[in-house]
């Protein structure tokens, strides 16, 4: 059931302080919501891997966020920016947003991030992730689909439940297309709880799973670049196991989602 806190009251502020409208939203289970906002004007360029800080004014103060982009750069235009975001009681923004109608006025500014795919690069990508932080390979994968240059993609996703396994079919339909040249490899934490009856896929956590990815699908350090996107500590782990295989630190890159040593904010 998603919680609310009863002192937010989303306001209508000053034109001028909102340049972009909430365009769609569409609910993956009752804490977990894909947004598209849109700009007013023309969109702001990005590359995939950014992303972008959204706003909502509340009570007379501006609350905002920065959310990776999991739509691709070509449809900013058309589609507007997604988002997938989960939401947090403690932060007032995402109870803000949960409680806006589409149509509502937002602002939005940036990009910002340094997250992105390097340009030609032909080796395997082995993309890892944790619940949300799914969202920059998604663009990603569109991106370089839409651009008919799809690279040999490997992408794990780990959450503790499988309703909360973000883009499930749409990334079940790319591995079935030998065009995206995609393996998708999503694995569950908690396989003894009850929303996770009836899983027959991976289980344990996306550090634990990694180092069994890498020797079933025979990733070779030297022809691997891996990204990895979630909580600083899954990064870490992450980062040990991959170590371990040899794989050298500079084809690793890591966007953490919040600080390490601090709690997770959306």
């Amino acid at each position: 059931m998603t919680h609310h806190d009863s002192d937010t009251r989303v306001i209508e502020p000053d034109a001028e302080a909102y340049n972009a409208t909430l365009v769609r939203r569409v609910d993956l289970t009752d804490d977990l919501a894909y947004f598209w906002v849109k700009f007013d004007g023309a969109p702001t360029p990005f590359e995939s891997g950014q992303y972008m800080t959204t706003g909502v004014v509340t009570d007379g103060k501006l609350l905002q966020r920065p959310y990776s982009v999991a739509s691709a750069p070509s449809v900013a235009g058309t589609e507007g920016y997604e988002f997938f975001v989960r939401h947090v009681p403690i932060l007032r923004f995402t109870t803000a947003l949960w409680r806006l109608e589409v149509g509502h006025r937002m602002r939005m500014i940036g990009p910002k991030g340094k997250f992105m795919l390097e340009p030609d690069d032909d080796r395997t990508h082995l993309y890892v992730s944790t619940g949300t932080g799914i969202a920059p390979f998604i663009s990603m994968v569109r991106e370089t689909m839409a651009h008919r240059k799809p690279r040999r993609t490997i992408l794990l996703n780990g959450c503790s439940f499988a309703p909360e396994l973000g883009y499930r079919a749409e990334l079940e339909a790319w591995q079935a297309d030998p065009a995206y040249r995609l393996t998708y490899i999503p694995t569950i934490s908690r396989p003894n709880d009850p929303r996770n009856v009836g899983w027959t896929g991976r289980v344990g956590r996306a550090e634990q799973v990694v180092a069994d990815v890498c020797r079933d699908l025979g990733l070779r350090p030297d022809r691997t670049v891996v990204y990895i996107c979630g909580n600083p500590e899954m990064i870490l782990n992450v980062e040990r196991v991959l170590m371990d295989r040899d794989f050298p630190e500079f084809h690793v890159k890591k966007e953490l989602y919040w600080p390490k040593g601090k709690s997770p904010t959306g």
